[in-house]
């Protein structure tokens, strides 16, 4: 059976914005509200995009650039580029490539990839479509420590058996935000698409709760994982593991205590508590934390190649890009991805030029026009 063609992409597509602008109106309305919605009145997430934009850059001249390259290295493993595709839920709603079809993308353009367990396609099967590339990013698998332990335990034997490099902890999240916009499309999960790899978890036991208790915190939240179980994690688990939704320095030093393998500094897209600080303004104090013991990634907000430069610029070793490569996928599928990816290196390998950098070593706080 031939495969099915690829599908085009839209000849005005030139950016990042330009794919979100198309996705609008490729996906039903509860779906766009689900993407692209956050917590409350979205403030973080409008922080996010702007704080990225306030940082300027310095530009230089005359530098020797010739022979350059945007490689780095993380966790020992050499990556094309410091761009990682972030977890993201359900890529069967935007598209029927779903979760292969990115994989394939990031795959084919060197990107890491970081399957979410929520993924609408089972771990093994993105694993194996991609696994043989020698070529491809790192494949990392994200982790919501669940209620039923044993599950999760299974669920890491899983991933160790499929072939991930590495767990991504999420740690901000004990309990989903007000997502007002999204309440009020009134999303729910179309037929046929559901979260696969988490079939056959127990339900955590319900609690009766008696008058003036709270469903929050005198159920669902006895049931939240703690710095106990990232070190639970760590005893049935050989795999490096990262902290993802870290904002406080203090949090940052308290995962380099309790061995923590890498941080990603996140707010979770502005999707679980509103007005907490943009990812780019909380980066800087995360790293200083950290001392360098561990490597940083961050994400929240990064749309362009720039943005990507002044990411490093702060101290992480990578950024994560989560809604644009859905956008992408929602527009031209498998192609949409791999386009999306090739802009936002096309675009850092300009930045970096035109600041002087010939590499990811160059790239430092010299790049940044401090105007305080």
């Amino acid at each position: 059976m031939s495969s099915p063609p690829l599908q085009a992409i839209p000849s005005d597509t030139a950016s990042l914005a330009d794919y979100e602008r198309h996705a609008g109106t490729r996906l039903d309305v509860p779906t766009w509200a689900w993407l692209q919605g956050g917590a409350a009145d979205e403030l973080t997430i409008r922080a996010n995009r702007d704080a990225w934009d306030r940082l300027t850059l310095h530009p230089r001249v005359l530098r020797r650039l010739a022979g350059g390259h945007t490689r780095t290295t993380l966790f020992g493993r050499t990556l094309a580029h410091p761009v990682i595709l972030a977890p993201v839920a359900y890529h069967r709603l935007a598209h029927a490539d779903g979760e292969i079809g990115v994989a394939l993308a990031a795959a084919a353009q060197g990107a890491g990839l970081v399957l979410s367990s929520q993924a609408s396609t089972r771990l093994e099967d993105v694993a194996q479509a991609i696994g043989s590339d020698p070529d491809r990013g790192p494949l990392w698998m994200q982790l919501y420590i669940q209620p039923d332990r044993a599950f999760t335990r299974d669920l890491v034997a899983r991933a160790v058996a499929s072939g991930y490099e590495a767990l991504v902890l999420t740690v901000d999240a004990p309990t989903s935000g007000a997502r007002d916009r999204e309440r009020r499309t009134g999303f729910s999960l179309p037929d046929g698409i559901s979260a696969v790899n988490l079939r056959g978890v127990r339900p955590s036991l319900k609690v009766s709760l008696r008058p003036g208790q709270s469903a929050l915190f005198d159920d669902l939240l006895h049931h939240a994982p703690t710095w106990d179980d990232v070190a639970w994690l760590r005893s049935i688990t050989h795999l490096p593991i990262l902290l993802k939704g870290v904002l406080h320095p203090d949090d940052a030093r308290l995962a380099c205590e309790q061995g923590a393998h890498g941080l990603v500094v996140s707010n979770h897209g502005g999707r679980t508590l509103d007005t907490v600080p943009a990812t780019a303004h909380a980066l800087p104090r995360v790293v200083e934390a950290t001392q360098g013991q561990i490597p940083v990634i961050v994400d929240g907000g990064i749309r362009r190649g720039t943005d990507v430069l002044k990411a490093l610029a702060l101290g992480a070793q990578a950024v994560m890009v989560g809604r644009p490569y859905v956008h992408a996928l929602a527009t031209a599928g498998a192609r949409g991805v791999a386009h999306c990816i090739r802009l936002l290196r096309d675009e850092f390998e300009i930045a970096m030029a035109l600041t002087g950098c010939a590499t990811v070593a160059d790239i430092g706080p010299q790049v940044l026009c401090r105007t305080d």
